[in-house]
């Protein structure tokens, strides 16, 4: 409980489902049909891994090091659950009269999204983690592109269910940052003081 609290995570968890039931109600209250388009799917995993986002930051690494736990087997745990939570704030949806699916859109997009985002953490800070998923899912959804392996790469997050390329390079991102991240933990740059 005290590595929870201390990571933020039961006000994480309550903004994301809070966000979760915001985008499913609008959807089911303006929308005439029962599956959320798949720009909305892609954008609310983006915001549902981006509230989580403030979990992966400790607010004293010196602590940390001290603990008597291995620290790798648990951020690893750590980055699961962020993915188990997200796939599972939108797979109750499918029971509902909005649903965010297909699940293995979610899936992998949930994946390849908290692979970058762990990335981001541990190479430049965990507070800026969530500035290249947020980038590369905008300019996805925005300019959507199925012509090219190059174009499906390039727009992984949009693309249907069952395209190849996207979910290699979702896997592909969701390993790296597992690993980079359970190995190193997130950045510990130093941040500029202000002066007084």
């Amino acid at each position: 409980m005290l590595y929870l609290r201390s990571r933020r995570a039961p006000m994480a968890l309550a903004v994301a489902g809070g966000c979760a039931v915001a985008m499913w109600s609008l959807w089911a209250a303006l929308s005439e049909t029962r599956d959320v388009d798949p720009q909305m799917v892609v954008l609310t995993v983006l915001l549902l891994v981006a509230t989580l986002t403030v979990t992966l930051s400790s607010p004293d690494y010196a602590l940390d090091r001290t603990a008597a736990l291995s620290w790798p087997p648990r951020r690893a745990a750590h980055l699961l659950a962020m993915l188990l939570i997200v796939v599972g704030l939108l797979a109750v949806t499918l029971l509902t009269p909005a649903r965010f699916g297909p699940l293995a859109v979610v899936l992998r997009d949930a994946a390849g999204l908290v692979g970058l985002t762990a990335l981001g953490a541990a190479l430049l800070t965990p507070a800026r983690s969530w500035f290249l998923p947020l980038g590369w899912t905008l300019a996805a959804t925005l300019f959507p592109r199925t012509e090219t392996v190059a174009a499906q790469l390039l727009t992984w997050q949009s693309q249907p269910s069952g395209t190849t390329p996207a979910t290699l390079l979702a896997v592909s991102l969701a390993v790296s940052g597992l690993l980079t991240y359970a190995l190193f933990g997130p950045s510990r740059q130093a941040t500029a003081e202000v002066p007084a």
